[in-house]
């Protein structure tokens, strides 16, 4: 009976002491786990295109990530995601890691995206990288370059439908059929031309010409997005 007399008396835990006590204990861990960060989602797609453009027939070269200098551009330079040198011609590759519908045609200027907003033509944006990339190629006559924009599967297209065709060289396809479309056209320029436009020593010469013509340095780099802005934004 003393002791429940005394308790009473003996002041408990005030609110700032409960709120200290919630503040020192364990967080919480979450089931779900983290979310992917929008700059780790654009790596994990160049990654899934590497691992694709690693299952080229023998003979072929690639590049990522090229920043050349390119007179024309707003900038001063053209970057470009990827580039593939194979026997029958320059596979010059734009990727988008947008979400939603894909609308436009291979003449408008802008596309839409799930009617949401636009988004420059990545044909037109593809075109001034190959021209870019024709630039430093000066020495070799004739160059053929064939532009692939790809998209992941979290897109649906609603454009010109020759830009599926293989027959075209312009193609918009999904990142995970990006080889098959590149194997099905050089079978398709096989078809219509037996001999090959590049030889091995031509393809290991271009891939030395833009890997020397690459630039590496981070503050150039950061200059570009900056003065290229969002209408080149992937």
């Amino acid at each position: 009976m003393f002791k429940k007399f005394i308790s009473l008396f003996t002041p408990g835990k005030n609110s700032a002491t409960k709120r200290q006590d919630q503040n020192t204990s364990k967080p919480t861990v979450s089931k779900t786990g983290p979310k992917v960060k929008p700059t780790r989602i654009g790596e994990l797609g160049e990654y899934k295109i590497n691992i694709q453009l690693d299952q080229l027939p023998k003979g072929c070269k690639y590049l990522s990530d090229l920043l050349i200098t390119n007179p024309k551009a707003r900038s001063g330079y053209s970057q470009i995601d990827h580039v593939a040198i194979t026997p029958r011609g320059l596979f010059v590759i734009e990727t988008k890691n947008y979400n939603g519908e894909i609308k436009g045609s291979r003449k408008e200027r802008n596309w839409r995206v799930s009617n949401r907003f636009n988004m420059y033509n990545p044909f037109m944006q593809n075109f001034g990288h190959i021209q870019a990339i024709k630039g430093h190629l000066g020495d070799f006559e004739g160059i053929r370059a064939i532009s692939l924009v790809s998209f992941t599967m979290r897109c649906r297209f609603s454009v010109d439908p020759e830009l599926r065709q293989i027959s075209s060289d312009e193609l918009i396809v999904y990142d995970v059929e990006l080889s098959e479309y590149i194997q099905r056209k050089l079978n398709r320029l096989q078809e219509q031309e037996e001999s090959p436009v590049y030889s091995a020593a031509e393809i290991h010469s271009i891939y030395d010409v833009l890997l020397k013509a690459n630039i590496t340095d981070p503050a150039v780099r950061a200059l570009h997005i900056e003065k290229a802005g969002s209408k080149t934004a992937k």
